[in-house]
């Protein structure tokens, strides 16, 4: 039985949260976290929350913490929030800013 957790809505574009996502797949929880941890990149700090929280499910599930192996490691793309830059002779660009669902699932291996 997988232990899942998410983070719906998160204000980050997939395309940069999803390099972050495919370094932890199918590795153990403690050499995932470590990844994690010292990645540079921005996703890291909000997969990791996931991650964290997974393992947290498992745990109160009564699951055996130190076998947890990363079997699903995903980010599908959140609605996008339109924004405009205001530019000269009245003309406006538009922003997108796009927004991420990051889904890890635990299991024991």
């Amino acid at each position: 039985m997988a232990y899942k957790a998410s983070h719906k809505f998160c204000r980050i574009a997939p395309r940069k949260a999803r390099l972050v996502a495919d370094l932890i797949r199918g590795r153990g929880v403690a050499d995932a976290l470590t990844e994690l941890e010292f990645s540079k990149r921005r996703g890291a700090y909000f997969v990791q929350g996931v991650l964290k929280s997974a393992i947290a499910n498992a745990e109160q599930a009564s699951a055996d913490v130190s076998r947890l192996v990363v079997v699903e490691s995903r980010v599908d793309e959140g609605p996008t929030i339109k924004r405009f830059q205001q530019k000269d002779r009245g003309r406006a660009h538009p922003i997108m800013k796009r927004t991420s669902h990051i889904i890890v699932a635990v299991d024991i291996k």
